[in-house]
């Protein structure tokens, strides 16, 4: 069984040396990624009302264990929430800081997002779905993924020499399409993945098009992402 406090040779708790703290919270935390990943498989597997005893099983560890790491399910979507972010992040960015016209790198993150939420669409149905009860588990993710779009344009925006003050807005702006449109198109799949990611492409490219036109810096002329841009991380947030 698990024992939170540590203890020296004498065998008095807390009195740990730092190096066996680190270990032990490294170990602690490498536990949490584990049991996440479980409750992601099992919420892909049986759905977004599954169960915290469904999901100790498919971690192979009992319930009491779940919620010495978890508190509650609330905390446990939380944490399922922050790796979706990852999830979404770590698709979209590579090909939008990629070589191309930028239209083209557009559209190849929108499919790339649309093919992380189809991978996992139990999960991301759960966490749009939060509305009836508790906490936004996708409050920091959305933060983030929010964050880096808007270190993206704001880049772009400067690199062109426009006023980069709407990068936020905007990036706010795609952060909701990208969740109320996946949700219907997850629901409904009245077209195909490659025909939604040319929607939602046109959709963001035209809005940045006729906003660049506007102030005399078409961002058609603009290539490759600016040398800086091409350093994001997805945890650069």
């Amino acid at each position: 069984m698990e024992n939170v406090a540590a203890a020296d040779k004498s065998g008095k708790p807390g009195a740990s040396s730092d190096g066996r703290a680190t270990r032990w919270d490294t170990h602690r935390e490498e536990r949490r990624t584990a049991l996440v990943e479980a409750a992601v498989r099992a919420i892909d597997r049986d759905g977004p009302d599954v169960s915290m005893a469904a999901i100790a099983v498919e971690a192979g560890v009992s319930k009491p264990v779940l919620y010495r790491y978890f508190a509650d399910k609330h905390q446990l979507h939380a944490a399922v929430g922050q790796w979706g972010a990852d999830e979404v992040l770590s698709r979209v960015v590579p090909p939008l800081l990629a070589d191309g016209p930028i239209r083209d790198r557009i559209e190849r993150c929108m499919d790339a997002y649309l093919r992380a939420i189809s991978e996992h669409h139990q999960v991301f149905l759960l966490l749009v779905r939060h509305r009836a009860g508790g906490p936004d588990p996708l409050a920091d993710g959305k933060a983030r993924i929010a964050a880096a779009l808007a270190r993206v344009l704001g880049d772009a925006l400067r690199e062109l020499d426009i006023d980069a003050a709407g990068a936020e807005p905007w990036a706010q702006s795609v952060v909701g399409l990208g969740l109320t449109s996946g949700e219907w198109w997850l629901e409904r799949r009245t077209m195909s993945r490659a025909a939604m990611s040319r929607y939602l492409a046109s959709f963001v490219w035209h809005a940045l098009e006729g906003a660049t036109a506007e102030a005399g810096r078409p961002i058609s002329t603009y290539g490759a992402p600016p040398a800086g841009v091409r350093e994001l991380r997805t945890d650069s947030t």
